[in-house]
């Protein structure tokens, strides 16, 4: 599992995810919404961590800079 996702890509994601948590935890969002959009925070917070999207991976998307 190589890493596919820039540092750009990984704060934007870790962004969203906060503020869907905000938006939880202030009762502006709630039901199945809540829900749906909980889940998918918790899996970008988790492909943030580890830099790897598997959803890139089939179509060999990457974010990452290339290194010389």
């Amino acid at each position: 599992m190589q890493a596919n996702m820039g540092t750009l890509d990984r704060v934007i994601r870790v962004v969203l995810a906060a503020t869907v948590a905000v938006l939880i935890l202030t009762g502006l969002l709630s039901g199945v919404a809540a829900i749906i959009l909980g889940v998918l925070a918790a899996v970008f917070v988790f492909t943030s961590a580890i830099g790897f999207c598997p959803l890139y991976a089939p179509f060999k998307i990457s974010t990452r800079t290339k290194s010389h």
